[in-house]
């Protein structure tokens, strides 16, 4: 006598791999402005380092505006929004964004910025080039 299982098969694919891993990135800077916009007190990591603890009013604001922003990278980088030819240019939009975002961590007053911010800023520039790569197929 057999038996078969009844168990739900999942039928949930990751259709862009890159994309996902960019998604995951951009949630993870996203998540880190919202804790600057709250008041985080890691202002020395963020925004040049030039205001160690908790942002001023206007940076926190900028935080908040960013953390939408990345927000919305992170849906489209999912493949969520905009459709293929609008995903494709944001995501061309983002590693460039981000290669630049490389040197401008590099050049930063803050040793912070420079250690941690440059190596997670290639990070994802790389992650965004492939997910664009990914989603010329």
């Amino acid at each position: 006598m057999t038996t078969t299982s009844s168990a739900p098969v999942s039928t949930f694919t990751v259709q862009y791999r890159w994309g996902a891993g960019f998604a995951v990135f951009a949630c993870g800077v996203g998540l880190f402005q919202v804790a600057l916009a709250l008041g985080a007190p890691w202002g020395a990591a963020a925004w040049g380092g030039t205001n160690a603890g908790v942002l001023p009013v206007g940076f926190r604001v900028g935080s908040g505006v960013s953390a939408i922003a990345w927000a919305g990278v992170a849906a489209v980088s999912a493949g969520r929004l905009l459709g293929p030819v609008g995903r494709r240019r944001l995501l061309l939009g983002a590693a460039i964004y981000s290669t630049l975002g490389i040197a401008m961590n590099a050049v930063s007053q803050s040793t912070l910025e420079r250690t941690v911010w440059v190596p997670l800023t290639a990070v994802g520039a790389g992650l965004a080039a492939m997910a664009w790569r990914e989603s010329r197929r």
